[in-house]
């Protein structure tokens, strides 16, 4: 099931906006010689969320990806921007050719709800098993790849933050292949995908990702589905460049430690695998995962487990994730014996801002209750708790955290969402 918005052209890069019209005019033109007897189908879809949510930490801000400028907590005791979002699609389908446009608007690090082109893409379904697509896709790295941002279909307000926060980008610029295959009741899907992002985080600063290539594998039989999937790609971003330039005038030991957690072209790999069992009356997935990459981000891994029964419009549900760290949040960093006082204070402030980075590696369980009431008219009413506790020094998945935030305290969210599609 997929749904979406409409375009607007100020938020579509220029280099996407000429591929698109390449790619348009390769459909009109290779679309009429291969089915000129074919009509165009246009189909326009649209879905929602207006959501609230209050957090009870006050040194912090509950968001559902590190990717909001705030959230619940520090900067509102009740927010609206942690899920709300308004997105729409236009797919058009000509003989073997297809293309879909999709726009999401939701907050984002600069505080504003400009529209973003989150899917812009063609595809060439070579045979009846063989599918090509070229330009913005879904990264198909979760169960939830191509649904992420949909919540009307997701039981939950949310994803889990611990799992899908680990990758907080959800699409690429790049090519796919699919192949479908199997038999009888079970039907198998093999992805595999290369290409890159270039991703406008706040002010002149961005996140890029060339190299990325990976694999995925769904597999679906009855009321069963999994996904097997596994990512790799190069990744920069200038955060923390101001430290580690620093840090580097302090010789050797300096350098060593910005060559280490500096993110400047940074391999960073992922895999993952989810299941999900839903006959009907009554579903149960889980999610697991591990992310590495010897930088600021170090090496994680991520689960959750969630389930709930259906009467009738109304869904109860339980869930539980977690995120852990391989190796430590904390680094002693430049050594301040035998150095004269200023400097000793010099590096104890880079020291200070290099634990404050790596106290953003995320240590977090949540445990999660919630209700859903499915509404007429392609709705549903949905209140969430979430009881959070990061640890370990860490500030889990909270963001807006000042230098002397205390980790180990619990945090209570709760949220009201009202999800919509159409």
């Amino acid at each position: 099931m997929t749904y979406l918005f409409s375009l607007h052209g100020s938020a579509v890069p220029p280099a996407l906006r000429s591929g698109l019209f390449a790619c348009g005019m390769l459909v009109a033109t290779a679309g009429h010689a291969a089915d000129t007897a074919a009509a165009p189908s246009w189909k326009f879809s649209g879905f929602g969320t207006l959501g609230v949510v209050h957090a009870s930490v006050r040194d912090a801000d509950f968001s559902s990806t590190v990717l909001r400028a705030n959230g619940a907590g520090r900067s509102e005791r009740w927010s609206p921007d942690v899920d709300s979002r308004l997105g729409a699609q236009l797919d058009l389908t000509l003989g073997r050719w297809s293309a879909v446009l999709q726009v999401v608007s939701e907050q984002n690090l600069d505080g504003n709800y400009r529209p973003r082109v989150e899917w812009a893409n063609v595809k060439y379904q070579a045979t009846p098993d063989l599918a090509l697509r070229v330009g913005r896709i879904a990264l198909p790295v979760f169960l939830a790849a191509d649904y992420r941002k949909v919540g009307y279909t997701m039981p939950w307000v949310r994803p889990p933050v611990e799992v899908y926060g680990a990758l907080p980008i959800s699409s690429s610029d790049g090519i796919d292949a699919t192949w479908r295959w199997g038999g009888g009741d079970t039907r198998h899907a093999t992805q595999a995908f290369f290409g890159h992002t270039d991703t406008r985080l706040f002010g002149d600063r961005r996140l890029k990702a060339h190299g990325i290539a990976g694999l995925s594998h769904s597999i679906e039989h009855g009321p069963f589905s999994a996904r097997l999937s596994a990512l790799t790609a190069h990744l920069s971003t200038p955060i923390g460049a101001e430290v580690f330039t620093a840090m580097r005038a302090f010789g050797p030991r300096g350098a060593a430690l910005a060559d280490r957690y500096a993110i400047e072209h940074k391999r960073v790999t992922m895999i993952g695998a989810g299941v999900s069992y839903d006959p009907g009356q009554w579903f149960v997935s889980a999610e697991a995962g591990r992310a590495r990459t010897d930088s600021l981000l170090g090496e994680t891994s991520t689960m959750y487990a969630g389930g709930g029964y259906r009467f009738a419009s109304l869904t109860p549900y339980l869930g539980l994730a977690r995120v852990r760290a391989h190796g430590s949040t904390r680094d002693p960093g430049l050594p301040l014996a035998g150095l004269p006082p200023r400097l000793q204070a010099t590096a104890g402030a880079l020291n200070a801002a290099l634990n404050l980075y790596l106290g953003t590696i995320p240590i977090q369980t949540t445990w999660t209750a919630g209700l859903r009431w499915d509404l007429p008219l392609d709705a549903a009413l949905k209140v969430q708790y979430d009881r959070l506790r990061p640890t370990d020094g860490s500030r889990g998945t909270l963001i807006n955290t000042p230098a002397g935030f205390r980790s180990g305290q619990t945090v209570h969210v709760a949220s009201v969402a009202l999800d919509f599609v159409f």
